[in-house]
């Protein structure tokens, strides 16, 4: 039985006798030979070849990587090498043999010399528990079997989804906390003073949306969008994005603890990357001499343009984009239909986020490209480096694709478009968007909400169905032909391993960055999840019902659609633990400017204590923030309009002579429209809270960080137990020597 097991299957085109590719396939093949490797050929529409690695490249293996530990007694021991192992040591000989002529398989497969090469499904029980128990929509609330994915697929996704089973596992609490915010917040909809205002302020006259054919208006009209805005834009909104802040923090370091608590059973705590490979490069060549480590400050400094050279053009992106609803805006307010005339802000903004995630998936594509160049150009000396490399440049540009936009409608919009008379206008033509009276947070949060949703629901749709439709449509390309060739052929009896390696081919290619591209999806997920949580509080429950999909879903793909991974061997989710822990960073930041700057909590707090009717008058049975807008409304004079705004005469049903004047949501003085002494005191308010906001969080995470061990005090007993006792053994065995 074992005879018949193989590690690695070569798929080639049947090639012409004498043909160049006949000829490089074969010196290639005979490499392999002089290896010692063992190879058998099938033939049918392709060619097959299968490789078995000889049982003394294992032994050096085990021999050069044995554990310091256990050389005491006998050397010779040959405990069998875990099925991973083996495919990693023979997909590394594979892929750094060379063949006379310079080349190896990655440049024959450029070439089209092989079509394919990848290790087996097996059908050990390892893998029928699999799917059996974890690679199915039924087991969704189910554990994982960590130690059996390990068995099969390596470390490296064996740590994947830990990892997002711990993340997942932790955003049910999250989402259970923004689930009763939001619900608290549905619950003061109606009670909220600044929304009854609104809505009772059927005398307070408004300056005109755009300018051309744009009337009057009245600020009751808009009472639904202040209740909804008043339901995000509250205290608890503040809680939660303290909650959320200090969350990722203790996410981050209970993740630490599972991690040391996962690996210590695996005996890779200590493990080193660099000396298994080196281990690997000798074994494979005898005559390996090791690359250098190399760092040129001109290319780092060239590849550092570049990149920002990069983001440059992702943030003229969000510009094109603020420009659309600009311009949306303008052709939806002069439309013929009153829907989109009246909802031509929200109608801007939500077909703005549709567009926003077209981008999004267009430039996820050429940020690949362009960041792999980057990694080309940097020669990082091995595939590790290179991941890392590439995962930071990835990670850069996808950040700035998916929260350019964001940023700008939480931070900059309505704050740089001037005021009436005097706009800010593009190309002197259309004026900058404005905020709602009622503030910009449901703008943040309809695009956020749009984002989440679309990225969720289709990208997932996507990723399940490309691969399964293409695996159907393989299956289906192959089969008829096999049949009629075992009808014509029947006297010669069907290799057993055929049909496995036909069925192996049929699956859908797996590609180095596979398993990349699921972290990838799940760290922006993880960024919008903590960073904008203000403005969105649902942003975890999204999260969450996603994930318990997510982990099935990549479960189903590695088990079932796709062909098996090379496993690989770590330790720890590398490089991406320093990115989460920048976007933790990032979370505290950009909570905090949420706060102070879009919502209108700051303003609120500041009107309360410093101009309210309860600080000017003993009156008790008032409500603090009453009389709040007509507070935050500035007054502008009708014929300071610039000379081209066309405004319509008369307020439609409005029986009244010519307005005078109208208001806009500012803090000018209305005869020279400068800054009130009031727009000063909000702006101080606005930082200190900031400050004082990032300093407290940043503290809590500190304080976190350092209450929470990283690693749990059994891990480290485990260790001084193996120590102890190894040390007693030698000990032994000394006195026993020297007494013989």
């Amino acid at each position: 039985q074992d005879e018949e097991k193989w590690d690695f299957v070569l798929v080639s085109n049947i090639h012409e006798v004498g043909s160049e590719k006949e000829i490089k396939r074969k010196k290639f093949l005979d490499e392999l030979s002089k290896k010692g490797f063992t190879i058998k050929k099938i033939e049918d529409k392709k060619l097959f070849y299968g490789v078995r690695a000889p049982k003394q490249i294992f032994r050096k293996y085990q021999w050069l990587l044995r554990n310091p530990d256990s050389r005491l007694q006998n050397p010779d021991v040959h405990c069998d090498i875990p099925v991973t192992t083996r495919i990693r040591i023979v997909n590394f000989i594979l892929q750094n043999t060379m063949t006379p002529d310079l080349e190896k398989l990655h440049d024959l497969m450029k070439k089209k010399v092989f079509e394919a090469t990848f290790p087996l499904h097996e059908k050990e029980e390892v893998r029928e528990f699999l799917k059996e128990k974890w690679a199915r929509w039924r087991d969704i609330f189910c554990q994982q079997p960590i130690e059996k994915i390990r068995c099969y697929f390596g470390e490296k996704v064996a740590l994947y989804f830990a990892w997002l089973g711990w993340y997942t596992y932790l955003l049910g609490i999250a989402a259970v906390v923004g689930l009763v915010v939001f619900v608290a917040g549905i619950t003061v909809f109606n009670s909220s003073q600044v929304s009854k205002e609104i809505c009772e302020a059927s005398n307070t006259i408004m300056c005109p949306l755009c300018d051309q054919k744009c009337p009057f208006w009245l600020l009751s009209d808009t009472c639904t969008y202040a209740k909804v805005t008043h339901m995000i834009d509250n205290e608890g909104t503040v809680l939660f994005a303290m909650f959320m802040a200090i969350w990722a923090t203790v996410f981050l370091e209970l993740w630490k603890r599972q991690r040391a608590t996962v690996v210590t059973n695996w005996d890779l705590y200590g493990w080193d990357e660099e000396e298994e490979e080196l281990a690997m490069e000798l074994i494979n060549n005898l005559q390996h001499e090791p690359r250098q480590y190399q760092h040129s400050y001109f290319r780092s400094t060239i590849i550092l343009l570049l990149v920002l050279v990069m983001i440059a053009v992702l943030i003229g992106i969000a510009h094109a984009l603020v420009i659309y609803r600009v311009i949306a805006t303008a052709f939806f307010t002069q439309s013929n239909s009153e829907f989109l005339r009246e909802q031509a802000n929200t109608m801007a903004v939500m077909t703005g986020a549709v567009l926003h995630y077209i981008t999004i998936v267009i430039m996820t594509k050429v940020n690949r490209h362009v960041a792999h160049y980057l990694c080309d150009l940097e020669k990082p000396r091995t595939f590790s480096q290179r991941e890392n490399n590439f995962t930071m440049k990835i990670f850069t540009f996808q950040f700035f694709t998916n929260f350019s936009s964001l940023i700008y409608i939480a931070f900059f919009l309505g704050r740089i478009n001037g005021h009436p008379g005097n706009y800010v206008r593009i190309a002197g033509k259309w004026r900058l968007e404005e905020c709602h009276p009622s503030g910009c947070i449901t703008d943040l949060f309809i695009q956020m909400a749009i984002i989440m949703l679309l990225k969720q629901t289709i990208s997932n749709v996507m990723e399940y169905l490309i691969p399964w439709i293409a695996y159907k449509l393989r299956k289906k390309q192959q089969r008829p032909k096999k049949r009629s060739m075992m009808l014509g052929e029947e006297e010669e009896a069907e290799d057993p391993c055929k049909r496995q390696w036909l069925s192996n081919y049929q699956l859908n290619e797996v590609n180095i960055f596979s398993l990349f591209d699921e972290f990838l999806e799940m760290v922006i997920q993880y960024s919008f999840t903590t960073i904008f949580v203000a403005a969105f509080p649902l942003a975890p429950l999204l999260a969450f019902c996603n994930n318990l999909f997510e982990i099935r879903l990549d479960a189903i793909k590695m088990m079932r659609l796709r062909r098996r991974m090379v496993p690989r061997k770590a330790n720890d989710i590398g490089i991406w633990l320093q990115v989460l822990e920048a976007i933790g960073i990032l979370a505290v930041i950009g909570n905090g400017l949420v706060i102070a700057i879009t919502s209108d909590f700051i303003p609120m707090q500041v009107y309360k204590y410093m101009y309210s009717p309860c600080m000017t008058e003993n009156s008790t049975g008032v409500d603090c923030s009453t009389g709040y807008i007509n507070h935050s409304l500035s007054v502008f004079r009708v014929r300071d309009f610039e000379p081209y705004t066309k405004v319509p005469e008369m307020l439609p049903d409005f029986v009244r002579d010519e307005i005078k004047e109208c208001r806009y949501r500012d803090y000018r003085n209305a005869d020279d429209y400068s800054y009130t002494v009031q727009f000063w005191h909000i702006f101080a308010a606005r930082l200190a809270f900031l400050i004082l906001f990032e300093h407290a969080a940043l503290c809590i995470k500190l304080i976190a960080a350092w209450y929470v061990p990283d690693v749990p005090q059994s891990v480290k007993n485990e260790f001084l137990d193996r120590k102890h006792s190894n040390l007693r053994k030698e000990l032994s065995m000394m006195e026993y020597s020297t007494e013989v």
